[in-house]
This record gives structure tokens, sequence and C-alpha cells, in this order.
């Protein structure tokens, strides 16, 4: 196991936590000797989530005014922020949208010691953009040390294009446009802030891609050279359990419901259900899932599976499995900045977390 390499885990919410955890449980088949994470804010409501991530073998940070806030309350920060980041090989961002942005310009960019540094979700403009499967061969050692790993939904819009569309022989010129509605849930069953009464439309800021979901999944796949014709909308519904994608794709090359199939099933890092209740799949992650978590990055539902009579059109529901579809493609991202040569080897092993049927 190489020695030295530390990671450091900004924010413990519903990416930081189960990805600390994940990390710390890990460590030596990832060839990780330490796992930090920083915690910000005191509060007695977060007090058995810090006692229990340091038992799996973290060690707890935070800022140096925050140490006796911590301490009143009965945990107990072993550095300061400044200490944890000084001696972190890779830094994961987990923090809410827009602060990972920041913290490039005023921390990240002076760690000249650190491998690298990974962003989470909708942090446009951070760093290359990944997703596990989607886009590998677009990391770059040694130039990609700023890595967006791309949020939940977006990486189930690039597995629906890459698994229906971009198998086909004529891959670059297969898919004339996509066009996805995201259904979100309102907020997960961790938050105690934002669910909603009743379904909220969402605009379409932009005039290109509708909203971020399309135009990530566009800059993803432009990593690869690609110029997809991709558009999508979103609504939110009074729901905590999962996300749904509505998809519908323009194929240039006819197809059968049969050969779509078969592709998606070739997809490593996707499944199948034929269930179409969202809240049985939720129920089956929470028995069987990794921290009650699907780490799955698409889950086609395949009884909506629909193919035109000229084959040119192909439609249907992917449930998302939020949070949790891309807690492999951080890790991933850790190994290649880590192990660049061997990080795909390195995660072999977490394939036995992954299910093919739901």
């Amino acid at each position: 196991m190489a020695k030295g390499h530390t990671v450091t885990v900004i924010g413990t919410g519903t990416i930081g936590e189960p990805l600390i955890g994940l990390l710390s449980m890990e460590k030596k088949a990832l060839g990780i000797d330490k796992v930090i994470f920083h915690k910000r804010t005191p509060s007695i409501l977060d007090r058995s989530k810090v006692q229990n991530l340091v038992k799996k073998g973290a060690e707890f940070a935070t800022d140096k005014d925050a140490f006796a806030g911590f301490k009143a309350l009965g945990m107990e920060p072993m550095y300061h922020r400044d200490e944890a980041m000084a001696q972190s090989d890779v830094i994961i961002d987990c923090t809410p949208e827009g602060v990972a942005i920041e913290s490039k310009s005023k921390f990240y960019g002076k760690l000249s010691k650190a491998k690298g540094f990974i962003a989470q979700g909708s942090e446009f403009g951070f760093g290359k953009m990944y997703a596990r499967g989607v886009n590998d061969e677009a990391l770059k050692p040694g130039d990609d040390r700023f890595i967006q790993v791309v949020s939940c939904n977006t990486h189930n819009l690039s597995v629906i294009v890459k698994a229906i569309a971009l198998a086909d022989k004529d891959k670059d010129k297969n898919l004339e446009r996509g066009r996805f509605v995201c259904i979100r849930r309102a907020n997960d069953v961790s938050n105690e802030k934002g669910f909603i009464a009743s379904p909220e439309v969402g605009k379409h800021k932009d005039e290109d891609f509708g909203t971020h979901h399309a135009r990530d999944v566009h800059f993803l796949y432009k990593t690869l050279g690609y110029n997809l014709n991709l558009f999508s909308s979103a609504v939110k519904i009074p729901t905590q359990y999962m996300h749904t994608i509505y998809f519908q794709l323009k194929l240039k090359n006819p197809t059968t419901k049969e050969e779509v199939m078969k592709r998606w099933q070739a997809y490593p890092y996707a499944a199948i259900t034929h269930k179409q209740v969202a809240n049985m799949v939720y129920s089956f992650g929470r028995d069987h899932g990794h921290w009650g978590r699907l780490l799955e990055e698409a889950i086609l539902v395949a009884p909506t599976l629909w193919v035109s009579k000229d084959g040119k059109e192909v439609a249907g529901y992917c449930f998302t499995p939020q949070d949790g579809n891309s807690l492999l493609s951080s890790v991933a991202a850790t190994e290649f900045l880590l192990h660049p040569k061997e990080y795909k080897e390195r995660m072999k092993p977490f394939d036995q977390l992954l299910y093919k049927e739901v």
C-alpha cells in the first residue's frame, strides 16, 4: 500500500457523509492512509454523525474558531482546516453549491502539495467534468488536478445517452437530439428544510439547453469531442424518495426495444427495474444498498421503454439514485488522482456494490 496518502472531505451532508464512510472503511483497498473530514458548525444534532464517522476511522477537522464549540458538545477535533488541507493529497469538496468555486480561488490553488481537488454536483467551471464509465478516457494524468463530479441527474442523463445512442457503430453521429424532463424530489430524507406542498416547475434559464442538466451532459461529452443536441426541463414534486427522468431520444440509425435493452444491460454501472413505483425502488436501496443507498448511475424502468415503429425514437423513464450514484465516481476520481495508472483496477472490487436489477 502506498504510504502517506491523505484524503480530506469538506462537508458532511447527503454526499459527504456516506463518502467519508466509504473511504474510511475501504482505506486499505484504495491505498489511502488517512481520511479527514471537515465540519464547520457545531450542532448537537450532528454529534452522533461525527462520533460515528470517527468510529469508522475518519479524523475530524474544523475551523480554529469552532474548536471550543465542538468540544463543549462532546466532539474532539484533531486538526483545524489549514492543518488538514496542508497534509492532504486529495481534497473532495462536498459543500453547498457555489462554495467549491469560491474555495478554489481562495484556498485550493495555493496548495502545491495536493495532487488534486474534486467538487460535487453543479460546480460548473471548477474543473474537468467527470462521470465514471462515461468519460474516463478524457482524464489526463498530471493535467487534470481539478475535477467536477457531475450531479446525480447528470449521471443519469449521460448514461441514457451513452447506453442507448452512443453504443451504435456510428456513435459520433447517431444521436440527432435528446429531450429530458427531470422530475425531481423536493428534498432528501436527511433534510429538515426545503419540502414543498405542490409541484413546482422550473425556469428554462439556459437558452440553449433549458436547464443545467442538459447543459452539463453536453459539456461532459464535449470532453470526448461530441457536440450533442440536448435539452432538459425540470419540475420538483412533493416527495423525498427519488428523482425520475423522462427521456426521448431521436436516433439516426433504427433500433429495436430488444436491442436497446441489450445495450442498457451491457453498460456496467446501470440497472433495470420492473417496479414502476419509486418508493419500492427506494426501499430496495434502504434494505440492500451501501448505507441504504443505491450506487447505480441510472435505473431504467423496463415496462416504460418505448421504441417507435421506424426504430428511430426511443422513450421511457429512469429513476435516479440521487446522491448515491455519484459516490463511486467520486471514489474513482480520487483514485485517478492518487494512482492514475491503476485506478480502474482499484475500483473493480466496488462493482460488487452494484445491482443489475432492482
